[in-house]
């Protein structure tokens, strides 16, 4: 589609419909979501030009396009710009997967804002919506990690005229069909899945209100216990079953949201993939290398939308939505045939999968019609008595996808749930999927071991994933593989005490696991544990919770899991004398770290090789949000 001035000229445009300002690089693949909408928008016959990581010089804008006629579409792209620039450590991160070259510094922070304040300046009144991950997780006042603060909406800080959030397809042509019509965009105000800004409480709807950001105060009990509270009322309105809009009053302004919108059917999202992706970045980056983040993705398959596990650090619930939507096996299939025309497809499906890869039904046949059970989770801390576990429509896709000529090999890498897999009385999935669907590596997300950080998490208990490990090995033995599991292990989660972080450094030395990566918890905007960060209260129950928040105590549980590491002895042996567990120090079988002096911890006496470094892209899709 036109990204320059140049080729919107080249298809004979005197003008356009709708230009959409982007903070990531110009793919045109299905898993981009300015490449979904904006082929969406032109299917319904729209005018769509993209503006891509726009040059800024001095902070303002360079605008090579003429005013839209319609309006201006603003996301920061795939990732939250904050996420995308800094690590956990709040350290500038060197590279962008999502630009050119993996080039870092293409787009500002804060990209929503600043693109949409820019526009503003440029083109006035022209009407401006926003969405993308970013807008959508910072609808309402949100703690920011990098502020250390409370910010307010990204619609009333930002000057946007609306804000879609969560999938948008269904939002965003609804807004288009009435701009097209004449409607000013301050009187489009009922679109389901959209928030608006109004001078007073709205009228004529009902709505339930949550704390104005003003006394959400972080610097007060009863202002964390506010903000707690509003955390959790916004989240029991977020599924698509909601008839309620959810009000929020900055100062003299009234932030609406208006109930999420309808999930899209099947007929609808096979639609939505069938569009005439390019399936390549644009080709003015060649010169760069192209754009890396496309090269985990390109052979892959997305066949589920939304995700029904909830965990609290996880964006997905308040973004896709916990209800299940699916495509049909004939979709998926169909872009499977497409990418094997490909000039470089090997023969690999890289991924079939989603936010959760094994789910491709809703968790209970009472979601089909009320919706997810509020104040509850279908998979934890235990699974509920309703959950129908049944991954034989994925397993029959699967099966199907193999025998397809030209393809050798179906891997699934987006993440499957280990517990959900558990609870299906039918093993026919498991067996499959460590016959055929493992590429030596599999991997899961136990997260923790410690009971009470696995609770703040809304994981199993860890004996299901130890059940679970036995019995990947017991039918990788049975079948004469060599294959592992790689566990994916957070550090320093709300709740996560130094026991805790000690108790799963032993369970590693004990399995002889010693992972090369570990993830501290990151407080990404939208998510229950990210509130836990910010109030030290757990906002479904408003009870207090322990939060390690200084970078010495991050750095101490993040060494603690990584205790093999030389680098890391010194602060080891500080977390534990710290915690007054110096008997885990020293040269015995059970201790995680030499004492001071000594050259290293004892050699390891098994002969089991670990599991290698994991590849880039390899389980990454749906990760974490």
């Amino acid at each position: 589609m036109p990204a320059s001035a140049e080729e919107m000229r080249a298809r004979g445009w005197e003008d356009y419909d709708f230009l959409y300002v982007c903070g990531d690089a110009y793919v045109d693949h299905p898993s981009f979501g300015a490449a979904i909408l904006s082929r969406v928008l032109e299917a319904y016959g729209y005018r769509v030009c993209l503006l891509c990581q726009p040059k800024m010089t001095g902070g303002r804008m360079e605008m090579p396009f003429p005013r839209p006629r319609l309006a201006a579409l603003v996301s920061a792209g795939n990732v939250d710009s904050m996420v995308a620039h800094y690590t956990a450590a709040r350290r500038r991160r060197s590279e962008d997967w999502y630009s050119p070259g993996k080039k870092a510094g293409l787009r500002p922070d804060r990209a929503v804002t600043v693109y949409t304040r820019e526009l503003r300046r440029l083109f006035g009144d022209l009407p401006i919506v926003i969405g993308g991950i970013e807008a959508s997780l910072r609808r309402f006042a949100h703690y920011d990690y990098w502020d250390d603060a409370l910010r307010p909406s990204i619609l009333i800080e930002s000057g946007a005229d609306l804000l879609s959030y969560g999938m948008g397809e269904r939002s965003l042509t609804e807004i288009a069909a009435l701009l097209d019509r004449g409607v000013p965009v301050g009187r489009i105000t009922g679109v389901r899945g959209t928030c608006y800004a109004a001078d007073s409480f709205p009228d004529g709807i009902e709505a339930v209100e949550c704390a104005p950001m003003e006394k959400c105060r972080l610097d007060t009990e009863a202002g964390r216990f506010e903000y707690a509270k509003a955390c959790r009322l916004q989240y029991r309105e977020h599924d698509h079953t909601s008839v309620r809009a959810v009000v929020q009053r900055h100062g003299d302004r009234w932030l609406v949201q208006n109930p999420p919108a309808l999930p899209l059917t099947t007929p609808e999202l096979d639609w939505v993939y069938s569009l005439p992706y390019c399936r390549a970045w644009h080709p003015r980056y060649a010169a760069a290398g192209g754009v890396p983040a496309l090269d985990e993705v390109k052979f892959s398959i997305t066949h589920v939308r939304g995700c029904f596990g909830n965990c609290s650090f996880c964006s997905i619930a308040f973004h896709q939505g916990r209800f299940i939507r699916t495509r049909s096996d004939e979709s998926v299939l169909a872009e499977a045939r497409l990418l094997t025309t490909l000039p470089d497809f090997k023969g690999y499906l890289h991924d079939v999968g989603g936010p959760t890869a094994n789910f491709r039904r809703p968790s209970c046949d009472g979601q089909e019609t009320r919706g997810l059970c509020r104040d509850k989770s279908c998979l934890a801390p235990k699974p509920c008595p309703n959950l129908k576990a049944d991954q034989s429509a994925y397993l029959a896709l699967l099966d199907k996808l193999r025998a397809l000529p030209g393809v050798k090999k179906v891997f699934i890498r987006s993440g499957i749930r280990f517990d959900y897999l558990m609870q299906d009385p039918d093993d026919g999935f498991f067996r499959a999927l460590v016959r055929h669907h493992v590429s030596g590596q599999l991997k899961v997300a136990p997260e923790h071991c410690a009971a009470q950080v696995l609770g703040y998490m809304n994981k199993p208990d860890f004996s299901v994933f130890e059940a679970f490990k036995a019995k990947y090995e017991a039918e990788n033995r049975r079948i004469g593989k060599e294959q592992y599991l790689v566990p994916y292990l957070m550090s320093s989660h709300p709740g996560s005490d130094l026991a805790s972080a000690i108790a799963l450094a032993q369970y590693l030395r004990r399995e002889r696991l010693n992972p090369e990566q570990v993830q501290d918890f990151y407080p990404t905007p939208g998510t229950f544990s990210t509130c836990m960060f910010a109030t030290g209260l757990d906002p479904r129950t408003l009870k207090p919770v322990f939060v390690p928040r200084t970078d010495r105590e991050k750095a101490w549980q993040r060494a603690l899991l990584q205790s093999r590491r030389p680098e890391n002895h010194a602060l080891v042996r500080e977390a534990l004398i710290r915690a007054g567990r110096q008997d885990l120090i020293g040269s015995g079988p059970t201790c995680l770290v030499p004492a001071e002096g000594r050259t290293g911890p004892a050699k390891r006496t098994d002969k089991r090789p670990r599991p290698g470094r994991p590849k880039r892209g390899e389980g990454s899709r749906g990760r974490r949000g």
